[in-house]
């Protein structure tokens, strides 16, 4: 296949997916509001993450692309949070196209590399490629969960009790 053909299959795949996570996101919050937990999605905590998704949630998803593990629940998040459609849109379109980049120009060397049509190298090249997205990834996940559990707690003076 030509290049270009398996960027836009695989852009069009993309779209599809994210797109469609989003709306699933969507239903699930509309289902929400109609049970017995709906007074917890107007409390203030959940108002604060639809403004903060709303204003920064659009790199979030289009960088969302460049990670292993988590672009679903990034999407579905952007859809569980009412992320205006008006910025998910581009930021799905573009981290899509990112996605697309990398499945086609990796995908591609790795598949030749290994079909003996280019270097042995190349092959390398590209796998070191997916390991430091697959590390940064990771370690962008970590603080969090590292965190010890009392380094949020005020120290108290020795002689204070």
């Amino acid at each position: 296949w030509p290049v270009w053909l398996v960027f836009v299959a695989l852009w069009a795949g993309a779209l599809a997916r994210g797109t469609v996570t989003y709306w699933l996101g969507r239903g699930v919050r509309a289902g929400g509001n109609r049970s017995r937990w709906a007074r917890h999605l107007d409390s203030g905590v959940v108002q604060r993450a639809e403004g903060w998704v709303r204003r920064f949630g659009a790199p979030a998803v289009t960088l969302g692309f460049l990670t292993v593990g988590v672009q679903t629940a990034i999407n579905a998040s952007a859809g569980m949070l009412r992320m205006p459609q008006r910025r998910f849109l581009p930021a799905v379109i573009l981290g899509g196209a990112l996605w697309s980049l990398v499945y086609t120009t990796v995908g591609f060397t790795v598949v030749d590399a290994w079909l003996g049509d280019r270097s042995w190298w190349w092959a390398v090249v590209a796998l070191g490629v997916v390991a430091a997205i697959v590390v940064v990834s990771r370690r962008l996940e970590r603080p969090a969960r590292d965190e010890p559990e009392d380094a949020a707690a005020p120290e108290t003076p020795a002689g204070s009790r």
